[in-house]
């Protein structure tokens, strides 16, 4: 199957995710969101788990902030 047969099969799909602020590359990131959401529940402090994950899934502790605000934004309305 090539890349265009997959993104017009998915076109609408696609379209829905973006609308909603939903990047392609965020799928990726979804065991680091559990984890931190894991980690946070064992009382965890807030640093030391984003040192953790930084460390565990090999990108900065910027990044691990900048996710954990992504994912935890409400979806754009017009989308939903």
């Amino acid at each position: 199957m090539k890349i265009i047969e997959v993104l017009k099969f998915n076109r609408e799909l696609i379209k829905r995710l973006r609308m909603a602020g939903i990047r392609l590359e965020d799928e990726e990131f979804v065991d680091l969101y559990g984890d931190y959401t894991t980690l946070l529940e064992q009382g965890e402090k807030v640093s030391y788990i984003v040192a953790v994950l930084s460390d565990k899934y090999s990108v900065s502790e910027r990044k691990v902030y900048g996710l954990i605000k992504h994912f935890q934004t409400d979806c754009t309305p017009s989308a939903v």
